[in-house]
Formats: C-alpha cells, sequence, structure tokens
C-alpha cells in the first residue's frame, strides 16, 4: 500500500527492545509485585473473586478519593499504587486517536483503518465484522502495553440511521434494527475476546442510548433536543440494538446521549439506565455519559435546579462515570447537602472497578498477562491491513449496470480520465473517529495499477461552488477509452454536529457529471463516497453513466478496493444497509418528528423500508453483481406451533388477540429452519448475500422486516446449498402500541429474493393448537 509504515526486518529485536524500554522508564502498575507496599492488599490478590477484590478496594477509599474517580480523567491514588486512567478511547473502525486516551508516536505511528461502519455494514457479513474487532483489539492491546492506549473504548455507535441526513449516519451500520443488533453482537465480541471468560481484552462500549440520531439541523441540536417517542418504536425499533449488544455481545459498557426522551434526559433517567439497561437486560458493566452530558442536562436542559441535583440525579439513576469533570466536582457537596447518600457512589464505583479488574488493570506488569505479548509488530501487520482491504471490497455496492458497462478491461481501457473532488483523497476515505492509517492508496493510485491515468478534479473540493475546472475535465474524458468520476461527500457535508439539508450533490457536481459523461469517447462510471443516501436519480436515468458504485467511506485500502472491482479483480456483492430516498422525501418532514410507521393521513411518509412505501432511487439491499445468482427455497416448514406457558393458558390476550405475548411463550430454541439453494448461472466466482424478510399478517407491523441474512460465496456455473435458522420469539414477533412484544397468529410470509414461502404459527396451549 502507497505511504505505508515500514517494520523493521527483526521483529524479535523490535519486540524484546520494547518492552524492555517500557518496563525500565514507565512508572509501576496497580499491584505491581515489586511494589511491597500495595501488593499484599486483597484487592491486588488475582486469586479472589473480583467482587470481594472490588469491595475491598472501594472500602479503603476516602469520599474524596472516590469522587475524583467518578470522571473520565480518573485521578491517581498514590497510596494504594492505584495510577490515574483516562477512560476515554475510540475504536470505531480502527484505533483512533479522537479520546485522549490514545495517542500515536513512536514505535505507533499509526494503526490500520478499517472502512467506515456504514461501508462495512453492507458486506452483510457478520463473521468479517467480529475478525475486525477481533484485530482492532489485538491493535489497542499492542498499543496499551506500550503505554500509548488504554482499555476502555466507546465503540460501537449501533443508533438507528433513521433520517437521511443524519451527519453520524456514517458511523452506524444503517437503518435496520436487526442489522445493527447484530453487528453490535459480533464487533463487541471481536473487540472484547471470548477466550478468558469473564475476563476482558478490552472494554467495548455501545452508544448512544438511546433515540439519538439528531446533531444539528435546522436550529435544534442534540444538547437541547427532546425526542418524543412512542413506546412501540422504543421497542421495536430504537432499543433493539442495545438490546442485542447487552444480552448477546455481553458488552462492558453503555453510553447515554445528550438528549431527553419524552422530557427526560437520559443520563438521569433510573427507567432506562437502572430498569431497563441493567434490570431488565442485565447489563454487566458500567454506564457512562456521553461527554459533558451531565453538565448538559444542568446548563442548557435545566432539568435540576443545582448542579448537586443534576450530580445526584445522574447517580441515583445509574450513571456510572461521567465523560467530563462534573461529576468530580459537584458530587461530595451533594453528599454533604444529603441529597445523595455515599453508599449509591459505592455501588456505581463497583460497576467501573470490576471492568478495571476483569481488564487485568490490578493484576500487576501487563506483559505477564494474556494479552502481554502483543506490541509494535502487531500494529499495522500485512494481515491486518489485507483484512482493511477485504472489508472495503466486501462493503463496496453497486448500483447500477448499464449494458455491463462494468467491470472496465485493462486490454480495452488503456487510458482512463479519473475526475472528480474524492478521486485522489486519503483521509477522506477513513470518515470520522479514525485514527492514523497505517498509509493509504488513494483512488487514483489504485486506478493507476491497471491503466494510463488522465487525472482531473474537476471541482476545487466536494463543495463544487464553480465550474471553472469543468474544461479540463470534459477535454480528459473526450481523450480517455473510459472515464471514472468519484464523486460525493466528505466530512465537511456530513459529520458529528453537521446533519445535511438536502440530499442531492452538492454544489455542482451534478452538472460536471451530466457534461463529462456527454463528452467522454468511453464507459463513464459514476463512484459515490458517501455515508448517507444520496439522491442520484439524473445518473441513474442517464444512459450514457453506465455504471454507479457507492463505496461509502473504504478506509485506508480505499482505492485499491475500488480499482479491483472496476476492473474486475473482485466481483462485488456488498448491499445498501440503508434506502436510499428521492430529494422530495423530505418536503415538509422535519428531522425532529421520531415516528417510524406513515401517518398518510397527515401527509407524514414514514421511515425507513419498514414503514415507507414511496418513491425510491435505491431500495435497502439493493446490489447487483457481475454474476447472476438463483436463490430457491429447498425446504422450510409449513406449520410451527407456538407452546403457551402453562401459567398464561387462562389469558384471552395469549390467544384469542391472534397475537401472543413474547412473555407467555416458551421461546427457548423456539426456530424454525429454511434450507435455500443458491446458484451462480453466471461466468464470474462470487458471493451473495441472502437477505431473508418477513411480512407479518397483523396490520400494525413493519411492511416487512429483515429476520435473517447471510453470506455465501458460490463459484461460477456451481451451487450451494444454505441453512439459515430464525428464533422465532426474536425476529418473527411485532410489537403493539403499548410497547408489547407478540407473536402473530396466522399466516407469515418470507421473502428471499424472489423466493416466497408461507408459514403458519399457531397457539398450542397444553399440546392442543388453537387457531
Amino acid at each position: 500500500m502507497s505511504g505505508g509504515i515500514s517494520k523493521p526486518t527483526s521483529t524479535l529485536f523490535i519486540f524484546l527492545f520494547f518492552f524492555v524500554s517500557v518496563q525500565s522508564t514507565r512508572p509501576p502498575f496497580a499491584c505491581d509485585p515489586k511494589d511491597g507496599a500495595t501488593k499484599k492488599f486483597p484487592f491486588c490478590q488475582t486469586n479472589f473473586p473480583i467482587g470481594d477484590r472490588v469491595r475491598d478496594l472501594i472500602g479503603r477509599l476516602t469520599l474524596q478519593e472516590k469522587v475524583k474517580l467518578l470522571g473520565n480523567n480518573a485521578a491517581a491514588v498514590p497510596r494504594l499504587g492505584i495510577k490515574g486512567y483516562e477512560w476515554w478511547s475510540e475504536a470505531l473502525h480502527g484505533v483512533s486517536n479522537v479520546g485522549p486516551g490514545t495517542k500515536f508516536g513512536g514505535d505507533f505511528p499509526g494503526a490500520t483503518s478499517f472502512p467506515q461502519v456504514i461501508t462495512t455494514a453492507a458486506s452483510f457479513n457478520a463473521s468479517l465484522w467480529e475478525e475486525i474487532g477481533r484485530v482492532v483489539s489485538d491493535e489497542a492491546r499492542a498499543m496499551y502495553n506500550g503505554e500509548m492506549g488504554g482499555l476502555t473504548y466507546w465503540s460501537p455507535n449501533v443508533n438507528i440511521l433513521r433520517d437521511p441526513r443524519w451527519g453520524r449516519g456514517q458511523e452506524t451500520p444503517g437503518e435496520d434494527p436487526v442489522v445493527a443488533g447484530i453487528y453490535a453482537e459480533r464487533y463487541v465480541r471481536g473487540l472484547q475476546g471470548k477466550e478468558q471468560g469473564d475476563r476482558l481484552k478490552v472494554a467495548a462500549c455501545c452508544k448512544h442510548y438511546t433515540a439519538y440520531d439528531l446533531d444539528n439541523w435546522s436550529g435544534v441540536d442534540r444538547f437541547h433536543f427532546n425526542a418524543k417517542v412512542s413506546k412501540q418504536d422504543i421497542e421495536d425499533t430504537f432499543d433493539v440494538p442495545f438490546r442485542s449488544c447487552v444480552k448477546e455481545g455481553k458488552v462492558a459498557s453503555i453510553m447515554c446521549s445528550y438528549n431527553q426522551v419524552n422530557g427526560i434526559p437520559t443520563c438521569a433517567d433510573p427507567e432506562l439506565l437502572r430498569k431497563t439497561i441493567r434490570g431488565g437486560w442485565g447489563l454487566n458493566g458500567y454506564i457512562v455519559s456521553d461527554c459533558d452530558s451531565v453538565g448538559v442536562f444542568y446548563e442548557s436542559q435545566h432539568y435540576t435546579s443545582t448542579p448537586e441535583e443534576a450530580a445526584a440525579d445522574a447517580i441515583k439513576a445509574g450513571l456510572d462515570l461521567d465523560c467530563g469533570p462534573f461529576l468530580s466536582q459537584h458530587t461530595e457537596n451533594a453528599v454533604h447537602s444529603g441529597i445523595l447518600k455515599e453508599a449509591a457512589i459505592d455501588a456505581n464505583l463497583a460497576n467501573t472497578v470490576a471492568v478495571q479488574m476483569r481488564l487485568g488493570m490490578f493484576d500487576g506488569e501487563p506483559s505477564a498477562q494474556p494479552y502481554g505479548h502483543l506490541g509494535p509488530r502487531d500494529v499495522c501487520s500485512p494481515a491486518h491491513q489485507e483484512l482493511a482491504l477485504e472489508a472495503a471490497i466486501q462493503g463496496i455496492v453497486l448500483l447500477k449496470n448499464h449494458g455491463s458497462a462494468l467491470p472496465l478491461s485493462p486490454r480495452h481501457h488503456r487510458t482512463v480520465a479519473v475526475i472528480g473532488p474524492n478521486s485522489d483523497v486519503t483521509i477522506t476515505m477513513i470518515g470520522n473517529y479514525a485514527g492514523v492509517a497505517c498509509g493509504y492508496t488513494s483512488p487514483l493510485q489504485g486506478i493507476a495499477k491497471y491503466s494510463k491515468i488522465i487525472h482531473q478534479k474537476g471541482c476545487g473540493d466536494v463543495a463544487c461552488t464553480d465550474d471553472r475546472l469543468f474544461a479540463g475535465a470534459v477535454d480528459a474524458a473526450r481523450q480517455a477509452d473510459a472515464t471514472v468520476l468519484v464523486m460525493g461527500l466528505d466530512q465537511s457535508i456530513e459529520a458529528e454536529f453537521r446533519d445535511r439539508t438536502g440530499l442531492l450533490l452538492p454544489g455542482f457536481q451534478q452538472e460536471l457529471i451530466s457534461e463529462v459523461a456527454k463528452a467522454s469517447r468511453g464507459p463513464v462510471i459514476l463512484v459515490l463516497m458517501s455515508g448517507g443516501p444520496v439522491d442520484v436519480t439524473f445518473a441513474k436515468n442517464d444512459p450514457r453513466i453506465g455504471g454507479i458504485v457507492w463505496v461509502g467511506y473504504p478506509g485506508q485500502a480505499g482505492g485499491a478496493a475500488i480499482a479491483g472491482v472496476l476492473f474486475g479483480a473482485h466481483n462485488p456483492g456488498g448491499k445498501l444497509p440503508m434506502t436510499w430516498y428521492p430529494q422530495e422525501y423530505l418536503n415538509n418532514l422535519p428531522m425532529t418528528t421520531m415516528d417510524m410507521r406513515a401517518n398518510l393521513a397527515k401527509g407524514y411518509p414514514g421511515r425507513t423500508y419498514r414503514f415507507y412505501k414511496g418513491p425510491l432511487v435505491y431500495p435497502f439491499g439493493h446490489g447487483l453483481s457481475y454474476t447472476k445468482f438463483i436463490t430457491t427455497i429447498f425446504e422450510a416448514p409449513k406449520m410451527l406451533a407456538i407452546p403457551i406457558d402453562g401459567r398464561h393458558t387462562s389469558n384471552s390476550t395469549s390467544v384469542s388477540s391472534k397475537a401472543i405475548r413474547v412473555t407467555h411463550a416458551k421461546c427457548n430454541k423456539l426456530s424454525i429452519q429454511v434450507h435455500i439453494d443458491v446458484k451462480n448461472v453466471g461466468s464470474k466466482d462470487g458471493s451473495h448475500t441472502l437477505l431473508v424478510f418477513s411480512k407479518s399478517p397483523i396490520v400494525w407491523a413493519p411492511h416487512k422486516q429483515l429476520v435473517a441474512f447471510q453470506k455465501v460465496h458460490v463459484p461460477a456455473g456451481s451451487q450451494q446449498r444454505v441453512a439459515i435458522n430464525i428464533h422465532v420469539c426474536k425476529y418473527l414477533s411485532v410489537v403493539d402500541k403499548a410497547g408489547v412484544r407478540r407473536i402473530p397468529i396466522g399466516e407469515h410470509s418470507l421473502h428471499i429474493g424472489d423466493a416466497k414461502h408461507s408459514l403458519s404459527l399457531q397457539a398450542s396451549v397444553l399440546g392442543v393448537i388453537k387457531s
């Protein structure tokens, strides 16, 4: 890869030098065996249960010491041998230096920068998501061992991409709650590791809980926004990824958001934090605020009269750690004024300290621990960089291929005009919450490996505010055998605290594309970099534009991945993880309206593919291939009995309403298996994404809902049989207006591509089917 970080040839030498030099210069870790004053404390005894160790440590702290541990920049306790610790590190799609807990330099000049999450989500490859998490945590542990990083990473972002204008949609797995939930589970598993039981490799954090998907739109910002959300939408959309993150992913942390939900700040709401996250889902870990959230709900939202009340409300609600100084500054006075008991601080500190102990932070020198062997050679390794390339390839989505314009041929397209403001970018490709990449391959550099290049930007930047550079771009297109336009967005258009106002390409980009397409003497390919969807209806309908490819923000290896797909070295297999709406969708549609379901009588169109039925540019799940796949359902059950718990057989709402409460059904292992044949009838090997949708017999259910997905590689001319399991209570249930999850009785329709299958669910009471 261009500009890659070189590695010493003698990895053994640098490994040994690294650990000798680090150990000789840094202060002792907590409970260091060499520290005779502290090593005998019970909280240092690794053979004691973690709960006992936590209680011993907290029992030794004064109130003043305790409150200084409530912020992200936790203070040292020298008398106990405890160093200060910075909790805030980020690893959204690679180790990042956005948070103060991680920095680059010395033996760690950079880290592997994977594609932005929305791009990786387009792969619909859950095993890839977990593998990326594993690699990121290897690099995170290596940097911790080198005193360049922490072990608590406030990633991933699993909010739902509800509105296409949201500037942070790029950070998320898209609009579908099932996809977001599975992404959360698998990425967290990769980060936290699973080899050491309850021990953690690093501690992940799913954010931002909950109903957070507005940053700064039309005078409304996240610090002042009150999200008015129905119980139905909370249960079947916004909370789904977080529940999966806790229950299946076993995440070590949840972050509450800036906004209010139904008039209460999320970080001060005991129903959300203490009752739902910890009580209902069973979080084994800590709850942290988004940065300065406690200060925000006091100073900006005026939720409490005094700062002490704000601190007390947050801690009582279940907030364990404050990203910011607010709790450290005001909690002691809250105790002295009698509105907060010290025991409440103890209970919350127990959650943070337990996570630190599960990470081994009170076990002494890291090199003697399970991940102590990781060092500089494990960051930006060739294998890690190859995975970044593979992730970018799998996330690329072929939106249009008119007349088989793609793939291009190095033999027939010897000269390629590469045009556009994103044609030679590097940092743009890694999106936001990124670190310092190992190196970059820009689109221009990638394409240059296949053909001779004529390069013209056409626009000075993505804002494209004038047409002065058009002439050079048009002339390049006239000369070349093929034209590739690399257009789209960047962080100046969509970002944290920067929501978009529309869905069209910025400035004169559309005019540049159309003029170049008119002039080009060869095929014209439009490559789009963006996090959110873009209305490119004009290009979709223009026969002179043969191909459209969406690449998201493809990471450090983006240019190599783009070129490989354009020239047929790789067969695209990505699918859109979000709906691409036309610009008209936004007419009279405030970002502040949270309702998911349509209300056509009031002119409200609904949101996401689950509830919106209007015109589209491209639908959720769209993505073409260079080959052709045929899917058929080989075998699937036609009827399934839903056993009802005997304690609820007399409850009329269990059966007669035609929808069984999930809590009344015997859900354990209640699943169906669908066997699907995937045949590749084309001439190229390829990977196909099976998307299984369900349509419920209940009228208030989503139009359709993704219930399963799986990636399958099928060589040309061959067939693969895939078995997909669908958990009935989890995926075939729907949520009523009261927020109660139910299993509809009757005919469910399963859709896999063009194949359909009818499944009848019937209630079974004491072995008797009830219809």
